[in-house]
């Protein structure tokens, strides 16, 4: 029997932290923060089984990682 968990934590800029580089620890992926122009690389992280995003019809750019966590940085 598969046993679902779900853990949100808050990603507070005035403490420093970016919603790119959370995303990209998360994920273990590779993605550049286009309003600070660093890149977080996260592709050495194990311990990552899957990781995948789910998006409306409509909104194919969202599937991008990199695109979809700019663009909440940038609405924020």
């Amino acid at each position: 029997m598969a046993i679902y968990h779900l853990s949100v934590k808050a990603v507070s800029r005035s403490k420093g932290q970016s919603a790119v580089a959370s995303a990209a620890y998360r994920s273990g992926d590779d993605l550049t923060d286009e309003r600070e122009g660093k890149t977080h690389d996260y592709t050495r992280r194990r311990g990552v089984e899957a990781s995948f995003i789910v998006a409306p019809s409509g909104c194919e750019w969202a599937h991008d990682r990199a695109a979809l966590w700019n663009a909440a940085e940038a609405t924020e």
